[in-house]
C-alpha cells in the first residue's frame, strides 16, 4: 500500500459520494430532457450514480485500503447491471472509467474535498 500524504477520512469521502449521487442524478434529468442525442450522457450520469449510491453503502469508505479493495473488486465484475440504461456496453464502458477515476482519487487521496455538481 502507498503511503499517503494526509490521513483518510470516511467522512469526507462519504460526503462525495452522496454529492455525486444527487449531481448524477440532475445530469439524467437534463440528458433524458434532451432527447435521443443525450442518451450517452445519460448513460454515464446513472453509472456515476450507481457506483456511487453502491460505495457509500459500504463500510470500507472508512479505511482507505479496504475502498482500494471495493473499487478493485467492482471493477473484476464481467458485467454491471442497472435499470434505465440505454446501451449497456457504454454503460458498462462507463462504470469502468468512473471505478478508475474513484481508485486513482482513493489512492492518491485527493479530490473528495470538491463537491462542486461539475468536476
Amino acid at each position: 500500500m502507498d503511503k499517503v500524504a494526509k490521513d483518510w477520512n470516511g467522512a469526507t469521502v462519504r460526503a462525495w459520494l452522496d454529492s455525486r449521487v444527487v449531481a448524477a442524478r440532475g445530469d439524467q434529468v437534463v440528458a433524458e430532457k434532451a432527447g435521443w442525442e443525450r442518451q450517452d450522457d445519460c448513460d454515464k450520469a446513472n453509472a456515476e450514480e450507481m457506483v456511487c449510491r453502491i460505495l457509500k453503502a459500504k463500510k470500507s469508505v472508512d479505511d482507505q485500503p479496504a475502498f482500494l479493495a471495493e473499487l478493485d473488486a467492482l471493477l473484476q465484475k464481467d458485467e454491471y447491471i442497472c435499470a434505465g440504461v440505454y446501451n449497456d456496453t457504454r454503460f458498462d464502458r462507463h462504470v469502468r472509467a468512473y471505478l478508475k477515476k474513484l481508485r486513482k482519487m482513493a489512492k492518491l487521496n485527493s479530490g473528495f474535498e470538491n463537491v462542486a455538481h461539475y468536476q
